[in-house]
């Protein structure tokens, strides 16, 4: 388990930053309001960004671990879109004022009998756009950073490579060729043990 100190430790520090950060937005976005639309827009945006921090926190931990930030589009697109789609929907539907879209969302509402949901659910302005931002952090995942191989993995990576099939060369004939070809160590042993060319100047014999 002590292997997993540094670890731990990192995740742990990176949860408290990101907590207080989100903290620290979720007041600014109470200092913003809802008076007008284009407050109550900027202060659903500050809590998105809250959720998104804090969302991001335990991917962003792991990179003590050699690991790196990927998009998952298969997240994005099946979990990440519909919810963009409800929330927007909501929110449109229940800003103050008349905002933009408000009253083509409000009348589609009332259409397919969906209006009184919205109306319940919008009292909870924040905790959507809160898990908003939460699950768009959900998009992004850590994967392990590709490592570069080095040693005999790559010169043999770089043997099959320039062994390519030319035309007319068939996989049999490929085959007999890689047979018939001298292998690495053949190669290095036969360097080693190769002798320099001398030649030996002196006088010329008598005659």
């Amino acid at each position: 388990m002590r292997r997993y100190g540094l670890y731990d430790a990192t995740r742990g520090l990176t949860l408290a930053l990101a907590a207080g950060l989100a903290g620290l937005l979720l007041y600014l976005g109470a200092r913003v309001g809802q008076h007008t639309t284009a407050r109550f827009w900027e202060e659903m945006g500050i809590v998105a960004a809250a959720g998104l921090v804090l969302g991001l926190a335990p991917v962003l931990g792991g990179w003590t671990s050699g690991l790196r930030l990927r998009l998952s589009p298969g997240t994005f697109v099946l979990g990440f879109l519909p919810v963009l789609v409800v929330v927007g929907w909501v929110l449109m539907a229940t800003q103050p004022g008349h905002g933009w879209h408000e009253g083509t969302i409000v009348s589609w509402s009332h259409s397919i009998g969906l209006m009184h949901v919205i109306d319940a659910v919008a009292l909870w302005h924040g905790v959507l756009a809160f898990g908003f931002g939460l699950v768009l952090a959900t998009t992004l995942d850590s994967v392990p950073a590709p490592v570069v191989a080095e040693g005999p993995v790559a010169e043999r990576t770089v043997v099959e490579e320039r062994r390519r099939p030319v035309v007319g060369e068939t996989p049999e004939t490929m085959t007999r060729a890689d047979a018939d070809a001298p292998t690495t160590a053949e190669q290095a042993e036969a360097a080693h043990n190769a002798q320099p060319h001398t030649v030996t100047v002196g006088p010329a014999d008598e005659a």
